[in-house]
């Protein structure tokens, strides 16, 4: 059967009334840019024409002819699918109409938002769905299921196996929050209280999902050498993929801390080999040399902290627990590379911004272990942590199977800049992957992982998001004693076929939508 043009089809069945053979009507043309498809490894110049919220053209200026109410004149310009970003806490900002603009993300070309991740979601899905559509949202969003988030409702912040029965009514939640349109699950196995399951449980609630044709995302129980250590946390993702049949998807891949640092290619060779006998295996990374959580999970002992806070510093009072968790806080600090290299970027007490543990350890004249628990009583206290080799973090970088992906959270430049930052540092400047690499593993390959319908590529019959930037000014400008710096050099977003960033300054137009599976 002979291809019909999309174009084509459009006259053919009469969508536009003045349409001719080859002449259209369009909303937004995009003429003279270097564009990059999402798919290829080389770029094309074609023209764009883009009608309601669609693709409708793709191809030579000369081949058709187009009739559009705007043209972009993207002379010198990179344009690109917008990204998406598999790996994000944007629900917090989503969840507020005064944040819900989602501009951190929407400046650094990111047009769709994976949230719920490290198995923290907000909990009953449909609520929230419902909440995005009354106020507007800057980007689309998907939404997973947080494993946390259901142990937390069926048994608390207890560390105990889970009950058959317990199991049953996490996979009654799971399963309607799959009902709902969660594209799958989360897990943050290094958190509190994921932390507490067993890797059976897990497997029963990942089954649900995989009955959904969803995915498993997960934050590793351990990726350093806190628990299980790095390895065999990766092993035990596998084993769940391979006894639910899903696919797995890790989240922020890295080697953190002194004790792992230069286990990149291990990890490589194991995943291929996993991926050579068929499970689906894929993860996603951010481009900084530290990481960012709070100063209790970064540091506090699993252990000492079940039950909650109140727990926690009913075990700190006790002579002989103290004793414990302070040791155990200690070598944990050195895990994280020492006191100097935790970083206080989120603190109720605006002094304690931009200083270290190790500076907090003076003013306080106490060791850095005990220091903790000072500025845990203070509030909630959030650290960035630099922890990271840099060999480590290009190696995942250049695997095929590794996409972008931010873990965009308040106090860490991350939010602000992982995507400009990747393209300006490892693209632009150090060569490290090509301009091609990392716009497709920043916006198909995300796509085809989450199971993403008809958006990531510039692709006619596809969604039109795009972005347009200037490949000599598009970089990050957050950094970790200034992270609320928008990114600069993104020309123009649309996002559904609607202009959300023109000339480089955001519209003010809200164009996300919840997005189903």
């Amino acid at each position: 059967m002979k291809f019909i043009p999309y174009a084509t089809l459009f006259c053919i069945i009469g969508l536009f009334s003045s349409c001719k053979t080859n002449t259209f009507e369009a909303d937004i043309r995009i003429v003279n840019g270097t564009v990059y498809n999402g798919i290829d490894e080389h770029a094309s110049r074609v023209d764009i024409a883009i009608a309601d919220d669609k693709i409708i053209y793709v191809g030579e200026a000369n081949k058709t002819h187009i009739k559009a109410t705007r043209t972009i004149d993207a002379t010198g310009l990179i344009v690109s699918p917008g990204f998406i970003d598999p790996h994000t806490h944007a629900d917090r900002d989503l969840n507020n109409p005064d944040t819900s603009d989602n501009l951190p993300f929407v400046m650094q070309g990111v047009t769709t938002v994976v949230a719920g991740n490290d198995g923290d979601s907000f909990y009953p899905l449909d609520q929230y769905k419902k909440l995005y559509r009354q106020h507007g949202i800057g980007t689309n969003v998907i939404l997973l299921v947080g494993h946390g988030t259901v142990r937390k409702i069926v048994l608390g912040e207890s560390n105990r196996r889970a009950t058959p029965s317990e199991v049953l009514k996490m996979q009654v939640l799971i399963q309607q929050e799959m009902d709902a349109g969660a594209f799958g699950m989360s897990s943050g196995l290094f958190y509190a209280p994921g932390s507490y399951s067993a890797t059976d449980e897990v497997i029963s609630l990942a089954e649900v999902v995989s009955r959904n044709d969803g995915i498993y995302d997960t934050h590793l129980r351990d990726e350093s050498t806190y628990n299980i250590g790095l390895l065999a946390a990766i092993q035990e993702a596998v084993e769940i993929g391979k006894q639910a049949r899903l696919p797995i998807h890790i989240s922020h891949i890295k080697c953190l801390g002194v004790d792992v640092w230069h286990q990149s290619d291990t990890i490589v060779k194991l995943i291929e080999k996993h991926r050579r006998e068929g499970l689906k295996i894929t993860a996603n990374q951010y481009p900084y040399e530290a990481s960012a959580t709070s100063l209790k999970a970064a540091v506090v002992p699993r252990w000492a902290e079940s039950g909650g806070m109140d727990s926690l510093f009913i075990r700190y009072k006790n002579p002989t627990l103290r004793a414990r968790i302070l040791k155990e806080t200690k070598r944990n600090i050195t895990r994280r590379g020492g006191p100097n290299k935790l970083l206080i970027v989120q603190a109720n007490d605006g002094l304690l911004l931009g200083k270290n543990l190790s500076e907090v350890s003076s003013m306080l004249s106490l060791p850095a272990e005990a220091a903790v628990f000072e500025l845990i009583k203070s509030g909630y206290i959030r650290v960035a942590s630099f922890n990271m080799h840099m060999d480590d973090i290009q190696h995942f970088m250049q695997q095929n199977w590794v996409v972008t992906g931010s873990d965009g959270n308040t106090g860490h430049p991350r939010k602000y800049g992982s995507f400009p930052r990747k393209y300006a540092r490892f693209v632009k400047k150090n060569q490290v992957i090509s301009m091609a690499d990392f716009i497709n593993k920043s916006s198909a390959r995300s796509a085809e992982i989450f199971g993403i319908k008809d958006r990531g590529k510039i692709k006619e019959g596809y969604y039109a998001d795009i972005i347009i930037f200037d490949p000599e000014n598009f970089t990050d400008k957050a950094d970790y004693t200034q992270p609320y710096q928008y990114a600069t050099g993104l020309q123009f977003s649309i996002i559904n076929g609607r202009l959300a960033v023109e000339n480089g300054t955001f519209t003010g137009e809200r164009l996300g939508r919840v997005l189903e599976k």
